[in-house]
């Protein structure tokens, strides 16, 4: 209804439901907003060879439920199938997809339903999630001042060059790119009624952080569970600038892993 009236809420939703509204599929990256633990087990897997590790896996997925341990198939067969170095992208794909529809399925199709019975979802496809979230969450002024003065650095000092060259490539954005620069660090557009000083992350209050990872010619990246950039210690302004625009500017970011 805030939507079909042209009115905006405040706290909106994570970025993978906004996906989900979208019809597109939830990735890797996106679960690390929704839980941080099981997003970093994924990633060792990922990164490990599961072939030399000898782990027994299967296209299973085991929870708890009434303190009574369920097991729920990932795909026909799943309990037969054993998880191998050629398939593991398939089974972190179809764990991600459970992980995020997990005892929800019932009351997010319900939402889908009313929502579509009031402002149809076919609508919505010529936006991205970062443009639907600023569709219905409106955008705010961002304070950069306010912003720069509850920053924390890694590898990097406040007056270090690249970290000078951000902040200045920030006040040169307009409102609508800082918002979607607030998108790609921290999965959300909107600032806390407080301000940055109470920016959340996956774990309790998290200040946004710019950490100094990789080599120049390497693609920022951003953690949204953590409210951290990692900036590469670029050469100039001018790369530093182009590099960040094009992160904003791409739908699933340069975040994914």
């Amino acid at each position: 209804m805030a939507l079909f009236h042209g009115k905006f809420i405040y706290s909106g939703f994570t970025m993978p439901f906004y996906k989900k509204m979208l019809s597109k599929k939830i990735a890797l990256k996106d679960i690390e907003q929704v839980d941080t633990e099981f997003y970093n087990s994924l990633m060792w897997i990922k990164d490990n060879n599961i072939d030399e590790c000898q782990m027994e896996l299967y296209f299973v997925a085991d929870y708890e439920l009434l303190g009574e341990l369920k097991t729920h198939e990932l795909k026909p067969g799943g309990t037969d199938i054993a998880v191998t170095e050629a398939n593991k992208l398939e089974y972190i794909s179809l764990l991600v997809e459970w992980r995020f529809n997990r005892g929800v399925e019932q009351q997010t199709k319900a939402f889908f339903t009313g929502f579509n019975s009031v402002f149809p979802l076919e609508w919505l496809q010529y936006f991205d999630e970062r443009e639907l979230e600023l569709l219905l969450c409106g955008m705010q002024d961002v304070d950069v001042d306010d912003w720069q003065r509850n920053t924390v650095y890694r590898h990097y000092a406040p007056q270090s060059k690249q970290v000078v060259w951000f902040w200045e490539w920030v006040r040169k954005l307009d409102q609508e790119k800082r918002a979607r620069l607030l998108q790609f660090v921290t999965g959300t557009c909107r600032v806390p009624v407080g301000g940055f000083s109470e920016l959340m992350g996956s774990t309790g209050p998290q200040l946004f952080c710019i950490e100094r990872v990789g080599k120049e010619n390497w693609l920022p990246r951003s953690h949204t569970c953590f409210n951290r950039l990692d900036l590469p210690p670029y050469k100039s302004y001018d790369q530093l600038s182009d590099k960040l625009n094009m992160a904003i500017e791409m739908t699933e970011g340069f975040g994914n892993e």
